[in-house]
């Protein structure tokens, strides 16, 4: 492969998807996983390759410990190695911590952080062989300030920070770098379903006076996975317009 490999998860839609559209166009072989359905990720391998990009997807579960360790295997076979890793998937099941059940709790938890540990525990042979390697772990604002409605998000956001920082100083002595970004409100399927007073009620906050863009993530995700970020390494980078400074 003359290229490097980057492997985003969940890059059929959303962030993810922009994230994969932007390192394609910076040059890299894209791996895109997905679970949701087949005609979402095919259309983001099409996008790539009208572009003069190249890639493709492959369907897995990255909650399932074992699926992962065989999507890896697999993504190894065929291009050699995963230069760079985006751990990106994630979910919301939002309520009040009252009536927050067990599940829903648990469900988040295995996508958002249990999940972003499958991916870094299957890549690590790979980067360890290369001794080198680039991971960003897609964390939230929520992530370093709480929300109402959103403890099992915050608390698996939270734990991809601190993870982060942990493998961070594992990883440096092998040359692989693992950074986070923590993104605000971005304008997606999620926010563009809300209500406008409630969109208006967001954006007050912000201090530049509106929502960021899938892209405006996507950008500093290629910044991080580049050589311009090669000294940068435990870094959580908050992308949300000022709301946490």
């Amino acid at each position: 492969m003359d290229k490097q490999v980057a492997l985003i998860t969940g890059a059929s839609t959303g962030i993810g998807k922009a994230i994969a559209l932007t390192l394609a166009k910076a040059g890299y072989y894209v791996v895109i996983n997905y679970i949701g359905p087949v005609e979402a990720a095919d259309e983001v391998v099409e996008l790539i390759k009208a572009d003069g990009g190249d890639g493709f997807h492959i369907m897995c579960d990255i909650s399932d410990y074992d699926a992962v360790e065989a999507m890896m295997k697999e993504i190894i076979k065929e291009t050699g190695g995963i230069d760079v890793l985006v751990n990106n998937a994630g979910i919301t099941k939002d309520q009040l911590m009252l009536r927050m059940s067990e599940r829903d709790f648990s469900l988040v938890i295995d996508i958002n952080l249990k999940g972003t540990f499958n991916c870094v525990k299957h890549v690590t042979r790979s980067m360890f062989k290369q001794r080198s390697g680039c991971i960003v772990n897609i964390s939230s604002v929520i992530g370093l300030v709480g929300n109402i409605g959103q403890v099992n998000y915050a608390a698996s956001k939270a734990g991809v920070i601190g993870m982060t920082k942990s493998l961070a100083r594992e990883y440096a002595a092998r040359n692989i770098r693992v950074n986070a970004v923590a993104p605000g409100f971005i304008a997606t399927e999620m926010t563009n379903s809300l209500a406008d007073d409630v969109k208006k009620a967001i954006v007050d906050k912000i201090p530049l006076n509106r929502l960021g863009t899938p892209e405006d993530v996507a950008n500093v995700v290629a910044f991080l996975a580049s050589d311009n970020a090669k000294y940068m390494t435990g870094q959580v980078l908050a992308i949300d317009g000022g709301m946490t400074m």
